[in-house]
């Protein structure tokens, strides 16, 4: 029991130890983000479990994710997030022969950057495609060609 009572943490311990105000901790658990404490009340304890949380919160954040994408994603023990409906997504196509769905509650600036690079890669496609009609009608074919049009 004793051993328990080390790896306790209090509010202030916690914060200190993260670099998460206690008034932040207090509204990730809110949220659900984190677990609530270990014993509740003017003794609240928080263990290691919380720091890891914490920890992880602010490592998602610094990579640019929102409060609402971080819990919807799994966590490092293997917990899913909330499962999205099965419309919940928006639909690209960003050639005729690939499709691309992104999870329509992603934040506008992560939607922006998501058609900026599907629109790099309906460039790309579309370049790679016009080579290989060019090559299957016989233009541009070298001395070691296997195509089909041979």
């Amino acid at each position: 029991m004793a051993r328990n009572k080390q790896k306790e943490l209090r509010m202030a311990e916690l914060a200190k130890r993260t670099g998460v105000p206690p008034r932040t901790i207090r509204l990730y658990i809110a949220r659900g983000l984190v677990e609530g404490p270990l014993r509740r009340g003017r003794r609240a304890a928080y263990g290691p479990g919380h720091v890891r949380q914490l920890v992880r919160i602010r490592r998602l954040q610094k990579e640019g994710l929102t409060l609402r994408e971080i819990a919807q994603r799994p966590s490092a023990e293997g917990a899913e997030g909330p499962p999205l409906p099965s419309d919940a997504c928006w639909r690209y196509a960003p050639a005729s022969d690939v499709v691309v769905y992104v999870r329509a509650d992603v934040s506008p600036w992560r939607q922006r950057a998501i058609q900026r690079a599907l629109a790099r890669m309906a460039t790309e496609l579309a370049g790679t495609e016009k080579e290989r009609e060019t090559h299957e009608h016989g233009d541009g074919c070298d001395d070691g060609c296997v195509c089909s049009h041979e």
